[in-house]
């Protein structure tokens, strides 16, 4: 069988459950800098900037990396305190269209 090896989530953060930064939602946009590529990164935290070289909010990331969104969350948080990525301006209020790719996010995951 071809099957993904098992990793537990608590490995991939050193088993922290809580981000660094708690202002990140499922649509919060984040971007990398090119830069970033070069960073002696491993793993999730290395294919995290590579996907967000073009903007990525935190639900596209976890659907991509097939992992829980809180994993994700503290691995972004992590790269944010790094200087690894940023936060992109978000509005203070969501469109409808946005609501709904998010939720279709969400039921992907």
């Amino acid at each position: 069988m071809d099957e993904d090896p098992v990793i537990r989530p608590f490995m991939l953060t050193n088993g922290r459950t809580q981000p660094l930064h708690d202002n990140l939602r499922i649509e919060t946009l984040l971007h990398a800098a090119p830069a970033a590529l070069s960073a002696p990164l491993r793993f999730e935290s290395r294919r995290i900037v590579e996907l967000a070289q073009s903007p990525m909010s935190v639900a596209d990331l976890s659907v991509a990396l097939r992992a829980p969104l809180g994993v994700v969350r503290v691995i972004v948080a992590d790269l944010i305190t790094q200087g690894y990525l940023s936060v992109q301006d978000q509005p203070e209020e969501l469109s409808t269209s946005l609501i709904e790719r998010i939720r279709d996010r969400v039921r992907a995951l």
